[in-house]
């Protein structure tokens, strides 16, 4: 009987370890990607809030790219563009970069980050107020996100996607049921900026609206009344 207990707990014990090392060498797992970087809250650098590249020229260039060049973003690109979408631009009252119905805010924007220099690999949420990023899932989830938005591959070839989500209980609560459509509109002005953003960055990017909305949600952690609504893959074309 004792021989028999000694070897079923070397069966169980080598089965921990196969089984731990497989949930470690998953696609999206680690603690911050091929550098070994943990991923930790980190201040973006101050956005640019008086660029040389004409609103009228951005509007004229921006077009939809799919295809992007190995070559990583900068964090202060990122920051840029994180900004863009839903920065603070008046600082006394809180109003933001895009407009927001009764200024109730109902967006928030995550980075999923797989390429940013000084940016260990992971999705990251942006704090506006702080015009920071906080750390919400490790690791390079980029293949997981292209998987839940039908294997687009811009989605896995981007150094980096913002995912738009918006909770519509922010703004349903002053407007009813149309603070939900208030909320959709809302998600295309922070879009736009982020085009128009992209290309005085000379960036490209496109609109996403196909995904699965539970896969998405469960990629980044999202609760409650917390729904995907865009992404945007980003990069250098």
């Amino acid at each position: 009987m004792g021989a028999m207990l000694s070897s079923l707990f070397v069966i169980v014990f080598f089965a921990g370890l196969v089984v731990a090392a497989e949930v470690g060498s998953g696609e999206g797992g680690g603690s911050g990607g091929e550098s070994g970087e943990n991923p930790v809250k980190k201040e973006l650098p101050e956005p640019d809030r008086d660029g040389t590249f004409a609103l009228e020229k951005a509007l004229d260039e921006r077009r939809s790219r799919r295809s992007f060049s190995g070559e990583p973003l900068s964090l202060s690109q990122a920051g840029q563009l994180l900004w863009a979408a839903q920065g603070i631009s008046d600082e006394r009252r809180g109003y933001r970069t895009a407009p927001s119905a009764g200024a109730t805010f109902p967006l928030d924007v995550y980075l999923v980050a797989g390429d940013v220099d000084e940016l260990a690999p992971a999705i990251y949420k942006y704090e506006p107020s702080e015009h920071a990023v906080t750390p919400v899932v490790p690791g390079d989830q980029r293949s997981d996100l292209r998987t839940a938005a039908l294997g687009q591959d811009s989605v896995g070839a981007a150094p980096a996607a913002i995912v738009i989500t918006g909770t519509y209980a922010r703004t349903t609560q002053r407007y009813g049921e149309r603070g939900e459509m208030y909320t959709h509109m809302e998600a295309g002005h922070a879009g736009q900026n982020i085009y128009l953003q992209a290309t005085a960055l000379g960036l490209g990017t496109v609109a996403i609206g196909a995904f699965v909305d539970d896969s998405v949600s469960s990629l980044l952690r999202l609760s409650g009344d917390e729904k995907p609504l865009y992404i945007y893959p980003v990069g250098h074309q």
